[in-house]
């Protein structure tokens, strides 16, 4: 399967019935584990145009959105927040 018919199936999927609908997820996952998720979407939301996946591009502005808001969500609930932007600057980010 080539990158293309990648992105088809994926956005295929995307749109399937029910996809929009909201779900509780009841998870327990340490910090650590929670620092590196927030790293991994924000590095994949912040790349730019070319290193993005292909599926990345299909996906939309607002979905990319919601993407965020939950990344910054679990460092709040987390008590991570104050640790990631020290983090961060640190990078020089």
């Amino acid at each position: 399967m080539n990158t293309n018919d990648a992105v088809k199936v994926f956005d295929t999927i995307l749109c399937a019935p029910g996809m929009n609908e909201t779900v509780k997820i009841d998870l327990k996952i340490s910090r650590k584990n929670v620092l590196l998720l927030s790293s991994v979407i924000e590095r994949g939301l912040s790349s730019k145009e070319d290193d993005k996946s292909n599926l990345l591009e299909s996906v939309s502005k607002e979905n990319l959105q919601e993407l965020n808001a939950f990344s910054t969500e679990c460092l709040q609930k987390a008590g991570l927040t104050e640790l990631n932007e020290k983090l961060k600057s640190l990078n020089g980010k």
